[in-house]
């Protein structure tokens, strides 16, 4: 890792939490394909809705893997 990276990676660290998920998540929506349409604002409503619902506890959170096996087993 270049000594940039490392810095970068030292100083995002010692951010309290919210601003570390703020910077993982610019950081991961980087990734996304150049090509892709970017979210409207009516998405991004829901989008903070649903994060919002999972913060506060409000929904139950399922494991994607049970979720799959059971998607998968409904089409066999």
């Amino acid at each position: 890792m270049s000594a940039t990276a490392e810095k970068v990676v030292s100083e995002a660290l010692s951010l309290p939490p919210a601003l570390r998920a703020f910077v993982a998540e610019k950081l991961i929506e980087s990734l996304d394909a150049p090509d892709a349409p970017p979210l409207s604002a009516k998405w991004k409503k829901e989008v903070l809705r649903r994060c919002a619902q999972v913060d506060r506890g409000a929904v139950k959170l399922r494991d994607a893997e049970a979720v799959f096996a059971k998607a998968y087993a409904s089409l066999t």
